[in-house]
């Protein structure tokens, strides 16, 4: 908001156009400008200026590019850089429908960026740990089991493009490798079901296609790795998302809105609703069934991002995925991300 101004006494034959033309700045700006500055009496509606004496003007002018360029500096820049991820995220997932009990998980990631120098590619490891289940450590066989199975391939590195976008893993053959080597360590696991799992566990890691869609459609890696160009948008567009992990995409129509939340800190809003018809049978077994859907669900998705407007990295996250028949929401996805 300009705070200098000066009161510009109207000459004759001045108008709105030719006072807004000296000072390189829009007919409507110069109106807003004056309106918010004088009394309510005084205000401005119509380019004519019969009778009006006075028009406040801004002393400190910038244009629509210097405005937009301002904003451009506050916000994350659209190429990756090593400075967007902090290193450590505190995570909060909570997952919620009308016939089961509230789940709540905590966990931590921690994130390192590098640019390999051989291939001009980002790399980052992953790495997930400090599991909890509604505040406690998980007591139950197969959760313990599940977690420490992932627990043996981490870190994991993933290449990212220069948008921010995960596009594979770095070295698939060393997941593979590692957990086979690490599988004998799981012997306190005993028993046929522990093995069946184990089995399968390794089977999904091992088909590389496979495994990184199970991690790129979760609700997590959707956010925390968002495309870097979300930031800059200034009109609608259609952007595709998982509203269900190991299910297909859906296209959604996607509006933007950002606030300076602070001095030091600017909020990201992306709003998004799905644009075609699935029945929820189609979302949970991730296969269309190409035919008119005869009970179909509606969806939503909200992501807010917090940056730091003056190192540009992300501060915070949080998104919220629903899905909904007619006025009844059957599933409600939450998640959290604050650096830690």
């Amino acid at each position: 908001m300009e705070i200098y101004f000066l009161e510009y006494k109207v000459r004759h034959g001045d108008t709105l156009s030719s006072i807004a033309a000296r000072l390189n700045i829009t007919v409507e700006e110069l109106k807003l400008f004056h309106n918010s500055h004088c009394q309510r009496i005084n205000r401005i509606w119509f380019e004519n200026l019969n009778e009006v004496k006075m028009v406040f003007v801004p002393l400190q002018v910038q244009t629509e590019k210097q405005k937009d360029q301002k904003k451009k500096n506050t916000l994350p820049s659209s190429q990756l850089s090593n400075s967007f991820f902090a290193k450590t995220y505190n995570v909060t997932e909570t997952f919620e429908n009308p016939f089961e009990s509230v789940l709540t998980i905590d966990y931590t990631v921690d994130i390192h960026l590098r640019k390999d120098k051989s291939t001009n590619h980002h790399i980052i490891s992953y790495n997930q740990n400090h599991f909890r289940t509604h505040g406690e450590t998980p007591e139950d066989k197969i959760s313990g089991l599940s977690i420490s199975c992932m627990k043996s391939i981490m870190p994991i590195d993933f290449t990212l493009n220069d948008s921010g976008k995960i596009i594979g893993f770095t070295d698939h053959g060393k997941i593979t490798k590692d957990f086979a080597e690490q599988r004998k360590d799981l012997d306190f696991f005993a028993g046929e079901i522990s093995e069946r799992y184990m089995d399968k566990f390794e089977k999904n890691i091992a088909d590389e296609k496979f495994f990184l869609h199970q991690l790129q459609s979760t609700l997590l890696f959707q956010v925390l790795f968002p495309k870097l160009e979300w930031f800059h948008k200034k009109t609608e567009w259609t952007e595709s998302f998982y509203f269900l992990q190991n299910s297909f995409s859906v296209p959604c129509h996607m509006e933007i809105e950002q606030e300076n939340e602070d001095q030091d800190h600017i909020t990201t809003t992306l709003t998004g609703s799905y644009t075609e018809f699935y029945s929820l049978q189609e979302l949970r077994t991730g296969t269309k069934y190409n035919e008119p859907v005869d009970d179909p669900v509606s969806g939503n998705i909200i992501i807010e991002y917090t940056t730091h407007k003056k190192n540009r990295n992300l501060v915070q996250a949080s998104a919220t995925i629903s899905l909904w028949r007619e006025e009844e929401v059957i599933q409600k996805h939450t998640l959290t991300i604050t650096q830690g």
